[in-house]
């Protein structure tokens, strides 16, 4: 009798978790309140193995669900046109508690924070493809994104490249996975402005502040002599 009723836990055991496995999380509802304004998209979550759990005599696999979806901006130049090949890269700074016990997620586990580069296409929208674990219900990430990062290495490399005006910026993620809350917080931004003057105030003082940079200069055609050919020997003062 004994033998049969361990069998038969044994065999319950092994139906629920089989349950468990083929159960996956259900992406209905994801997002209720979308407190993040268009800037992260394309949510959903999905289970990833992150190690084995003891149950009576049974090795289970672990599993956690991660959110996962796409931060998304715009690049553009000082003439709001949208600039194409920028790169623009995300970095988690800390997550939240990943027990009730308050212990913070440990950096060699599986259960970590990852961010994919974004590159700006032909309408200047990147997006950075993330994977976030959820954690007792909740996603809470703080990070940065870095706008262009290897500028100068492009520019000594290739002879130019696109100087951000903001380097970086900081920026909270929140997901709450009772509610489908999600929030994206951003910190304190710079607003770069320009001074303009109307014409009855050319007399005042101009405000103070640097200008824009001047649009580049097309390049000025070749000196020509009356024979229409370029003329390869005026540097050098010959017919003069």
């Amino acid at each position: 009798m004994v033998k049969y009723r361990m069998s038969r836990r044994l065999a319950l055991v092994g139906l629920l978790a089989a349950l468990a496995a083929a159960c996956g999380p259900s992406n209905r509802n994801v997002v209720v309140q979308d407190f993040a304004e268009g800037r992260v998209v394309n949510l959903s979550i999905t289970e990833k193995l992150t190690g084995t759990k003891d149950l009576l005599f049974l090795s289970l696999p672990k599993k956690t669900e991660f959110l996962e979806g796409y931060i998304q901006g715009v690049i553009t130049d000082y003439k709001d046109n949208p600039i194409q090949g920028v790169v623009v890269r995300a970095v988690a700074s800390g997550e939240a508690a990943s027990d009730d016990t308050g212990d913070e997620a440990s950096p060699s586990g599986f259960a970590t924070s990852s961010f994919d580069p974004g590159v700006s296409d032909t309408n200047g929208f990147y997006r950075i493809r993330f994977s976030l674990p959820i954690l007792n219900g909740v996603v809470d990430v703080r990070g940065r994104l870095l706008y262009n990062p290897g500028w100068k290495q492009e520019r000594d490399n290739l002879g130019k490249a696109y100087e951000p005006q903001t380097k970086q910026s900081q920026f909270r993620l929140y997901y709450g996975r009772k509610r489908g809350e999600i929030v994206f917080a951003e910190g304190v931004r710079k607003t770069i402005v320009a001074s303009v003057e109307s014409k009855s105030a050319s007399k005042l003082p101009p405000l103070p502040g640097a200008e824009a940079p001047a649009p580049a200069k097309p390049a000025e055609p070749a000196a020509k002599t009356n024979g229409g050919d370029e003329d390869l020997f005026k540097g050098f003062g010959f017919g003069q």
